[in-house]
């Protein structure tokens, strides 16, 4: 797994998982593989405590999503009861990731998904046929191509559903059965009624966590039938800035040191690409000030990915180089996605809260405001 761009969470992460493991003596659900304060804890960190079943193999569990302890708790209370989950919020805020962390911490892998897209079939949801081995021998078990779904209902795992609402909804639908009687039929295994013969029923541990945008359009609105068979929680953007400005600094230096770049993350660039990114997404400035929002949105992971490309700009032309002469470049690109308006709306916050900003005697604002034709060209 070294040369792979992005391993999976369960190897980058699986020290944690083992001490976690040797360390963990509460109950736990059928089917789990650590009980849910492990898993809470897996998720969020243990706040500086080391956990291990020896001194030599105790290390402390870092903080994977910035977020409320309770959600991560209500989470994992609703998987535990074999309920769906369904993470929703605005694009960028971690929900794919927290899901990916809540499959691994439970069931080991989170590789069992789907990505929800307006081109997903039933068959990826339910199942599909070999249909060299269908028509030599008919409709046997043994001919079955199994879905992420059918393997994580036969095997007791966690099976993770990627932006669920850009499917159509009768795609959708075919999730509601499987939700509420926990079975799979096959009817075309339909042997004199055998339900054996023609069903996959969920083993201990099965459970469905789906992932929905707020902001998304064209999308497929759910049915009131499934909508009933999943616990909805909203993933909101981080409140704290503070803890936004440690995030994309650690996020963007561990990207760097994931292709080798043992670079330093600018420290002045963060704090002011931070402000800049909580100004737009939240359409006010934290002095008060009247924002027009860009219609694209403006993510922590969108920051994260500026923080990365500035900083390794950095590294490839070291001469002479400004992080800050680098981020309303990068920033146009952002917000440049939906509509030319917005680098009208750009233009407007540089002439109004950055010139402000630089009016009251910051040196980085002031730099800003120099820097605005970048917006222009």
């Amino acid at each position: 797994m070294s040369r792979v761009q992005l391993p999976p969470a369960e190897v980058r992460y699986a020290d944690e998982l083992a001490a976690l493991a040797a360390s963990d003596s509460a109950s736990r659900p059928e089917g789990w593989n650590l009980s849910p304060q492990a898993v809470v804890d897996f998720i969020c960190g243990s706040d500086g405590v080391k956990v291990g079943s020896s001194k030599t193999n105790a290390r402390e569990i870092s903080e994977k999503f910035v977020g409320p302890r309770d959600i991560v708790q209500r989470c994992v209370v609703t998987l535990a009861g074999e309920r769906g989950l369904m993470l929703v919020g605005e694009p960028g805020t971690a929900k794919s990731m927290l899901g990916e962390l809540l499959a691994v911490a439970i069931s080991g892998t989170g590789s069992l998904a789907v990505q929800g897209t307006a081109g997903t079939t039933e068959d990826q949801i339910r199942y599909g046929w070999n249909y060299a081995m269908l028509l030599d021998r008919g409709p046997v078990r043994e001919a079955l191509v199994p879905s992420p779904v059918m393997t994580a209902m036969r095997d007791g795992k966690v099976i993770r559903f990627e932006e669920i609402t850009r499917c159509l909804p009768e795609v959708q639908d075919a999730l509601i059965s499987i939700l509420s009687e926990r079975r799979l039929m096959i009817p075309e295994m339909d042997q004199a009624g055998d339900e054996q013969a023609n069903s996959i029923f969920a083993a201990p541990g099965f459970a469905l966590i789906a992932t929905a945008n707020l902001r998304d359009r064209g999308v497929s609105e759910m049915s009131a039938a499934l909508k009933r068979r999943f616990n909805f929680e909203t993933i909101a953007p981080i409140a704290d800035e503070v803890r936004e400005r440690e995030l994309v600094s650690i996020r963007a230096a561990a990207l760097l040191a994931e292709t080798g770049s043992l670079v330093a993350v600018d420290r002045s660039l963060v704090e002011i690409l931070v402000t800049v990114f909580r100004d737009l997404r939240s359409g006010r400035s934290d002095e008060g000030w009247q924002v027009t929002r860009p219609s694209t949105v403006m993510s922590t992971a969108e920051a994260v990915a500026v923080a990365t490309a500035i900083t390794r700009e950095s590294v490839f032309f070291p001469s002479g180089f400004d992080p800050i002469s680098r981020m309303p470049g990068h920033l146009l690109g952002v917000v440049m996605k939906d509509e030319a308006k917005d680098r009208e709306r750009l233009l407007a916050y540089w002439d109004g809260p950055v010139r402000r900003r630089a009016e009251d005697g910051s040196p980085l604002w002031k730099r800003l405001v120099d820097l605005r034709r970048v917006l222009e060209e």
